[in-house]
């Protein structure tokens, strides 16, 4: 037994039960004796490589889908840095163009394929870094680095270029995601510029073989007004999967349920913080104030309201907002009832149903936005290629 990383599965004794087998990993000590480690308790030895620790495991990092936040939680410390953008795409892949990394001297951010390519990309955005001059590079078809394979079969570029936190761009790209106002990207490798505009998405080709353009939203924002078990379902999960969560109990406990989550207690509907980016769910049933504040909704731009309730009280539920003077063409908005169908109705059945339909609406808008801003070029310039 010479390999120090032998993965066993052992039982304790002859009458154990499938259930209570375990892996563990048998390593040698260096005075002859061996160690068993279960392997939970060190997955990160799995697979060693000694060259790229950063494929021992899987890791949180890896998931982050927006580099705005992270250059934010970061701005503190960082100084140089890298960021990889995906810009154009041929064939099926599991990233739009736009989808970013960011990448320090020691850490990395973000995902532009299905694992095929994120170590090498950190790999040359530390000398990006260091060099101070950007790469465009090539994967998958028409790249000039056979040893890495793209298991979809696409091709992929992805522009690496350096970045200070004190570039001007950067400071408008991260005061646009603070005040939820949208903001045009446009970069070349060498040359960023970004701005405000308004809240109508502009045109954009995202490639056009030299720059990349691209437009930043504000982020999903979710205004849960309720108190009950789904109210606090639903915020729990939108937190989970990162969502500016605003909870709104009128006279509900002194303190948020949860840290991380913005808490309202007042039921006076002109302080709901309501935008073109904002989702509102009323997940109580029918508290008078909870109608003042649905009206307050659907005369706003928020891009999705709705209601929870049964179908046969949403007649006397459109009379009442109808009294407050919702107009009919925001009666048309108002879904009700909640959430897509086909779920349970325990609170956790309830709230994933809602934040589905949330999800999908959101970024059916966006993509919809989008949709003139396809990649212009099929297939990066052999000449900025690679080094």
């Amino acid at each position: 037994m010479s390999d120090p990383l032998t993965v066993r599965t052992l039982h304790n004794g002859a009458d154990c039960q499938p259930s209570c087998r375990q892996p563990i990993k048998i390593i040698p000590h260096h005075s002859g004796g061996w160690t068993a480690i279960l392997f939970s308790e060190n997955i990160a030895l799995l697979h060693p490589t000694r060259e790229h620790p950063a494929l021992t495991h899987r890791r949180h990092e890896d998931i982050a889908d927006d580099i705005r936040p992270l250059l934010l939680g970061q701005s503190s410390s960082l100084n140089r840095f890298a960021i990889a953008t995906l810009v154009a795409v041929d064939g099926p892949a599991p990233r739009d163009v736009g989808a970013q990394m960011l990448i320090t001297d020691e850490q990395r951010w973000g995902f532009l394929s299905g694992g095929c390519v994120e170590d090498d990309v950190a790999r040359h955005g530390r000398e990006v870094i260091a060099k101070n001059k950007h790469r465009l590079l090539r994967y998958g078809e028409g790249s000039p680095w056979f040893d890495i394979k793209l298991a979809c079969g696409a091709g992929i570029s992805i522009l690496v270029e350096p970045a200070r936190i004190d570039d001007p761009a950067i400071a408008t790209l991260l005061a646009g995601y603070r005040d939820r106002k949208p903001v045009v990207w446009q970069s070349d490798g060498e040359t960023r510029v970004a701005r405000y505009f308004e809240r109508t998405s502009p045109c954009l080709p995202q490639w056009n073989g030299t720059s990349f353009f691209a437009h930043f939203e504000p982020p999903l924002r979710l205004v849960i007004i309720g108190s009950d078990a789904t109210a606090l379902a639903l915020a729990g999960l939108a937190l989970h999967f990162g969502t500016e969560t605003v909870l709104v109990d009128p006279g509900g406990p002194v303190n948020a349920p949860f840290a991380g989550l913005r808490y309202q207690r007042s039921a006076d509907a002109q302080t709901l913080p309501l935008d073109s980016w904002t989702a509102v769910a009323v997940v109580t049933h029918d508290r008078e104030s909870d109608e003042s504040m649905l009206a307050a909704a659907l005369a706003s731009d928020a891009f999705y309201v709705g209601a929870i309730g049964a179908r046969s009280r949403l007649p006397s539920r459109i009379e009442r907002l109808q009294q407050q003077g919702v107009s009919t063409a925001g009666i048309e908005r108002l879904r009700a009832p909640i959430g897509l169908h086909g779920f349970g109705k325990s609170p956790q059945d309830i709230a994933l149903s809602i934040m589905s339909e949330v999800m999908r609406d959101f970024h059916s808008r966006s993509a919809q936005a989008s949709a003139a801003g396809v990649s212009m070029s099929s297939v990066a310039p052999a000449s900025v290629v690679g080094r």
